[in-house]
């Protein structure tokens, strides 16, 4: 079951409509459907083993490790996801997620050199 952050509803875990937000986050993006079949598969697996003992997992834990996935495959998706995850509510919001995901990309390659 998921637990719903807005009203603490539950429902239950949702392959379907997982692939339908991921699949949106990726329009167009150059990413095949096995590798978006693994990422719902190993969302899957995820989901099922944090939630093992209660039988439940929150949202907000099942979109973090979408997030994870999408930053990995293709930063366009993850930064499409997020501004309907996490609900920009203007430009600055938008364009301080892009700063991070560039401040992270310039870490990565000095660590590199």
């Amino acid at each position: 079951m998921v637990i719903k952050k807005s009203d603490a509803r539950r429902e239950p875990f949702d392959r379907e409509k997982l692939e339908k937000g991921i699949q949106q986050a990726l329009r167009k993006r150059p990413v095949s459907q096995i590798d978006i079949e693994n990422v719902l598969d190993e969302l899957e697996e995820n989901a099922i083993l944090l939630g093992r003992s209660s039988h439940e997992i929150s949202s907000t834990e099942v979109g973090r490790m979408v997030l994870e996935k999408l930053y990995d495959l293709d930063r366009v998706a993850y930064v499409r996801f997020a501004s309907v995850y996490r609900n920009f509510e203007n430009v600055e919001e938008f364009v301080r997620e892009i700063e991070t995901l560039s401040g992270l990309k310039d870490s990565t390659l000095k660590e590199r050199k």
